[in-house]
């Protein structure tokens, strides 16, 4: 029996191994970013999300607080709240989020009026509520 071709083909399925076998990255070689602590002077409230309600009749609540009346399509209360919030975010270095619950019964004009006064305020993190999540709760 000749061992010539066997230890040719071992040599063979060895560097084939070789080849496709990934090297194992050592724990060491892993780069890891720590989070660093930095002592603040003051605590500083994060502002929550701002939650605004369009009921059926076209009022706007914000946050349990009337600030648009039906007839209102400016909402100049609406923004000049909002423009205080989006200040408040902005010096807290946070972003301004805003929740729009609009009724079921709520005309397409009203919500567009109450994008309206976000983009005037200039809040772009605005979402929209399902009301079949609060339901079930």
């Amino acid at each position: 029996m000749q061992m010539g071709p066997m230890i040719d083909m071992v040599f063979l399925l060895l560097v084939f191994f070789m080849v496709t076998a990934k090297p194992i990255k050592q724990e060491s070689d892993i780069s890891l970013g720590l989070p660093g602590t930095v002592a603040a002077e003051e605590s500083v409230d994060l502002p929550d999300e701002q939650r605004i309600r369009i009921e059926d009749d076209g009022r706007v609540v914000l946050n349990d607080s009337t600030l648009g009346e039906p007839g209102d399509a400016e909402l100049q209360g609406l923004v000049a709240t909002l423009k205080r919030f989006k200040e408040s975010a902005d010096a807290n270095k946070a972003e301004a989020l805003v929740t729009l619950d609009a009724a079921d019964g709520t005309d397409h004009q009203r919500i567009v009026n109450v994008l309206n006064a976000c983009a005037k305020a200039s809040i772009t993190g605005v979402t929209f509520s399902d009301r079949s999540e609060e339901e079930d709760m």
